[in-house]
């Protein structure tokens, strides 16, 4: 079986979707705008860093959504989804994805942006298998569940990103020899996933990747120059 991995944000999207999302909690009035754009800010560096402490950020990041309820969140990801997303999704990386999709191969969206934002975009990418943050839900009074801004399970995010990928060819009876697998990503976080798989791809990679994926001969794929 051929798998073809994609990160999300920076590599098919040109936009990073949770940052975005939170830009646009502010615009619609959910949050402060100066304290939230200090918080996002900061997180943001500390991701681009590699020091961010990913439970600390989803509790932050999902806090507006979690106030508001699952029907106000749903019809505010339409009006994101048609506003910052699919403008941000060039054709570029439509073709890289329908590449893989006309070989046959199976297709993973692989992001550590929680599911809640990126569940909607792996649907316009009609990327059948998500790996995201997993979000922790509780039940609400009125029946059904909701999010409590925990996550649940084993974040998809630096190494965390092998072991769901490993629990994800646990659950279909595979191994990483049964598989082949390519992975395209911009971010030196997806080092430990890089270094797992048959073709790293260094995607619109940031520096530090840029320099290992140099080092290393891996391929690298300034996708938005080059397929646009």
């Amino acid at each position: 079986m051929n798998l073809a991995l994609f990160d999300l944000d920076h590599t098919l999207l040109q936009i990073d979707s949770d940052y975005a999302w939170g830009v646009y909690t502010t615009r619609i009035g959910w949050t402060d705008p100066e304290a939230f754009a200090r918080r996002n800010d900061a997180f943001y560096a500390h991701y681009k860093a590699g020091t961010l402490d990913i439970h600390d950020y989803v509790r932050f990041a999902t806090d507006a959504v979690r106030e508001r309820g699952p029907q106000a969140a749903a019809a505010a990801h339409a009006d994101f989804m048609r506003e910052m997303v699919l403008p941000a999704l060039l054709p570029a990386a439509r073709e890289l994805v329908e590449l893989h999709r006309a070989r046959g191969d199976t297709l993973l969206l692989v992001t550590a942006t929680n599911e809640f934002v990126t569940a909607p975009i792996a649907q316009a990418l009609g990327i059948e298998h998500l790996i995201a943050v997993q979000l922790e839900r509780a039940p609400l009074p009125d029946g059904g569940d909701w999010i409590t801004g925990a996550i649940r399970g084993v974040p998809s995010a630096r190494e965390g990103k092998v072991t769901r990928m490993q629990a994800w060819l646990d659950e279909r009876g595979l191994t990483w020899d049964s598989v082949h697998c390519t992975f395209y990503s911009d971010s030196i976080n997806d080092l430990p996933l890089l270094e797992k798989v048959q073709v790293p791809v260094a995607t619109n990679p940031d520096d530090h990747l840029r320099a290992v994926a140099q080092a290393r001969g891996w391929r690298i794929l300034d996708l938005f120059e080059k397929l646009t």
